[in-house]
């Protein structure tokens, strides 16, 4: 595996306390957590309690006062991988930064304490029944009613769907304007605000991912995060590091399927000598091994970029792509060096396969990916008309 330099000594402490919490609390309960399609809410406060939630939040909210992305890469890739269903860089890196960065000083001392300790899952809105990728054409709307925003519409795919305490909710706030697009920080026991069922899925089985109703909520003022008519604009922002974060966990994953695959074909036999002894498990592992590392370098390159504050929409969207690319071939590959047992849902390989095949599909799916590279490049169709 390529020397990875992204990481200085007090990382490589903070991955062993990690590793050895995750070993201890966490993957003794998956199978448990995968019969029941969801993780237990202790195991949230547990993540709270070691302080590995919202590193960065306010020292007076429980937080670290740490905002160093290096932290939530390497939760990404040590506990992701085994279990996928406690998804902290859901809550660390894709929702709580709303709250930290764009909330007022009222809401963070309101909810940032809860999703510190883990008493509050954090979860966002923004797909719908008919609104994937293009965030643009949501039709879930929130009306100005004067001392209150009152919200109407659906939303699904919704992962810590059931777990979130709160909920920031993707509306349109001017049906004559496309881009007009409020966030709204939805609280658990709202009257209206209703879950729907514990959706079925081909792949990540212990995380809970649902859909969500709203009829007529109140939204308090105080529940508004920024303009009303920007929030369009702060998804956008945020969007970079999502796409990141979501790549580290991406190549994490397929990692895992390598070393799991690599103890496979070193202990299983056929016709008298290992099976990693033939030439085409040489030459697979040593396509993997490669791209892997092709990939990794590409990740982390855009990890320093962001901790420098110059990590592009682009460059985000390339790294994107590549990592979810990657590990769909690496998983595929895996799992048929596995032959037959591969197939099988005692071998980890197989779940691990089942779970890679959403990663070029949600975040943006790749075909949006190459758009958003293809027109940076200047090859806009749009510019013909």
């Amino acid at each position: 595996m390529i020397r990875r330099r992204i990481y200085e000594e007090e990382h490589e402490i903070f991955r062993q306390t990690v590793r050895r919490w995750a070993e201890t609390e966490v993957f003794p309960n998956s199978e448990t957590w995968r019969d029941a399609g969801i993780v237990s809410r202790e195991i949230w406060r547990s993540a709270g309690a070691q302080g590995f939630l919202c590193m960065y939040a306010d020292e007076k909210h429980g937080g670290l006062g740490l905002d160093d992305f290096r932290y939530d890469m390497i939760i990404a890739e040590e506990v992701g991988p085994r279990e996928p269903g406690l998804i902290i860089p859901l809550h660390n890196r894709i929702v709580g930064p709303y709250l930290h960065r764009s909330g007022t000083e009222e809401q963070r001392d309101r909810f940032m304490p809860g999703a510190v300790s883990g008493d509050c899952v954090l979860a966002i809105a923004m797909t719908e029944p008919s609104a994937g990728s293009d965030l643009a054409g949501i039709k879930t709307r929130a009306e100005d009613k004067g001392d209150y925003w009152l919200l109407n519409g659906s939303k699904t795919y919704i992962s810590n769907g059931l777990l979130a305490g709160l909920v920031v909710v993707a509306a349109r706030t001017d049906p004559d304007h496309r881009h007009a697009i409020g966030l709204f920080l939805v609280e658990d026991g709202m009257p209206g605000f209703e879950r729907g069922r514990n959706l079925k899925k081909l792949g990540l089985y212990s995380q809970d991912t649902a859909e969500l109703f709203f009829q007529d909520v109140k939204v308090p003022k105080a529940n508004v995060l920024g303009d009303p008519a920007q929030g369009f604009k702060l998804m956008m922002r945020n969007l970079a590091e999502e796409r990141l974060i979501g790549s580290v966990g991406f190549l994490a994953h397929a990692e895992r399927a390598f070393e799991i695959t690599l103890d496979f074909i070193t202990e299983r036999r056929a016709f008298g000598r290992p099976v990693g002894t033939f030439q085409n498990s040489r030459f697979k592992m040593a396509e993997l091994r490669t791209q892997l590392d092709a990939a990794w370098a590409l990740i982390d390159h855009c990890a320093l970029e962001h901790l420098e504050g110059a990590l592009s929409a682009e460059m985000a969207a390339e790294a994107k792509l590549y990592a979810s690319e990657v590990q769909g071939r690496v998983a595929d590959e895996c799992l048929q060096l596995h032959g037959g047992a591969g197939y099988m849902d005692e071998y980890e390989i197989s779940r691990v396969f089942a779970d890679a095949r959403i990663s070029r599909i949600y975040a943006g799916s790749s075909e949006i990916m190459k758009e958003i590279i293809g027109r940076d490049l200047g090859l806009d169709d749009r510019k013909r008309n």
